[in-house]
């Protein structure tokens, strides 16, 4: 009779992890960025849309004749618990670890953000993020040109199809 008990006991004592309540999500572009041919970035690389293109064109850093879109991916934004973002799948040279830090107002949070390139953390901040305005980081050279990884963060609940 006491197995039973345990049995029926063992539900109701089970709680949610609190950390685990996804808060938001975190988009992940790699850009390449050149003055040169855009054909050396390779035939996954796709062209970006106008938009895209004049945004990071306004920042006189990331001025560039051509930008190409090389990889992307989207992972949820837990409350407490860190994650990982791998756009050039199936390939590990460009992650990015981000974990929430605090909910600084409704529509502001700030990030913990970490850059790694080829299993070599380059970058750690710490950065205040607003929906619509990515976190934009001029990244190495490669292949006659740059590579710009965009963050941008999207808050609330995720929406399921």
């Amino acid at each position: 009779m006491s197995g039973l008990l345990v049995l029926l006991a063992g539900p109701a004592m089970a709680q949610t992890d609190p950390g685990k309540d996804v808060i938001g999500t975190v988009t992940v572009t790699v850009y390449h960025a050149t003055n040169g041919d855009p054909a050396a970035a390779g035939t996954r690389a796709k062209p970006v849309t106008v938009e895209t293109a004049a945004r990071l064109g306004r920042e006189e850093r990331l001025k560039f004749a051509k930008y190409l879109e090389l990889g992307r991916d989207t992972k949820p934004l837990f409350r407490s618990y860190e994650n990982w973002a791998q756009p050039l799948r199936p390939s590990d040279e460009v992650l990015l670890r981000f974990e929430a830090q605090s909910k600084l107002s409704k529509e502001l949070m700030r990030l913990d953000v970490e850059l790694w390139l080829s299993r070599k953390k380059i970058l750690k901040t710490d950065a205040a993020m607003k929906p619509g305005q990515p976190l934009l980081i001029l990244g190495p050279e490669w292949r006659g040109g740059r590579m710009i990884i965009a963050v941008e963060l999207v808050p609330g609940r995720p929406k399921t199809p």
